[in-house]
């Protein structure tokens, strides 16, 4: 079982998402690491950052990790769940799904029709707005074990509500046409966290742990347990032989 982080490590690990959120409104680095640098702060199973789009009323998924089924009612029918008015009420706060009352767990179709069937106990959705007030999407992290009630994860994710904002606004954010999204857990090679699987890839370029964490907005000692980590699950020797296997996948670093 892996040990239980301090405050302090959560609270350093969120840091490093502004970092990667104030990459990605540069367009140095993709949405995606934002995500990655957000399982950091809070292990998740599943997780998305999605732009609103006001003409065509709709989300659009800038990187995720859901299954299809998921990531599409999140781009079409979630502003249309009876949730969402809850959502983009005006405490503008996270909804945890723990703290969701079961009646309106039960009148809502994203609950019993997508987290349900993925065994998903616990989360948060976030209605991010800019700062002159403009709605511009929404971050959704699930997981399939509930957190302790007072974990210090819960009030960190609101404090990084306007970096994760200004990654999602098309008026900070450069547009991208990618959508970066990221193997449902099943199917990760290996069965490798999106940060494992971005740390493997930079294995391929031959860098050492200090360049791999100023690439990945994390500390070299985070990336030495994270290669730790790898040539465990994946039962290798060494780093050289872990981005051999990466190279057979075909898995590469982000330019």
């Amino acid at each position: 079982m892996a040990a239980e982080r301090s405050t302090a490590d959560i609270l350093d690990a969120a840091v490093h998402v502004r970092e990667a959120a104030r990459s990605a409104t540069t367009g140095a680095t993709g949405v995606d690491t934002v995500l990655a640098a957000l399982s950091e702060v809070m292990a998740y199973d599943h997780a998305s950052l999605a732009r609103w789009d006001p003409l065509r009323r709709r989300h659009t998924t800038l990187a995720g990790t859901y299954p299809d089924d998921a990531t599409a009612y999140i781009e079409t029918r979630l502003h249309q769940d009876p949730v969402f008015p809850v959502l983009r009420g005006p405490d503008r706060g996270g909804l945890w799904l723990t703290d969701v009352p079961r009646r309106l767990l039960a009148a809502s179709p994203g609950f019993q029709e997508v987290l349900s069937p993925l065994g998903i106990e616990d989360g948060v959705a976030q209605c991010l707005f800019a700062a002159d007030g403009r709605y511009v999407g929404m971050l959704n992290v699930s997981t399939r074990a509930p957190l302790r009630t007072t974990d210090p994860a819960r009030a960190v994710v609101t404090l990084l509500t306007e970096a994760l904002s200004a990654a999602v606004d098309p008026r900070v954010c450069p547009p991208s046409e990618v959508v970066a999204t990221a193997p449902d857990p099943a199917r990760r090679p290996g069965g490798l966290s999106p940060r494992e699987l971005q740390v493997l890839a930079e294995l391929t370029a031959g860098r050492t742990n200090r360049e791999i964490a100023e690439r990945l907005y994390i500390t070299p000692r985070t990336v030495g347990t994270h290669i730790e980590h790898i040539l465990a699950k994946l039962d290798l020797p060494n780093r050289a032989a872990a981005a051999a296997r990466a190279a057979a996948w075909g898995i590469e670093p982000s330019s």
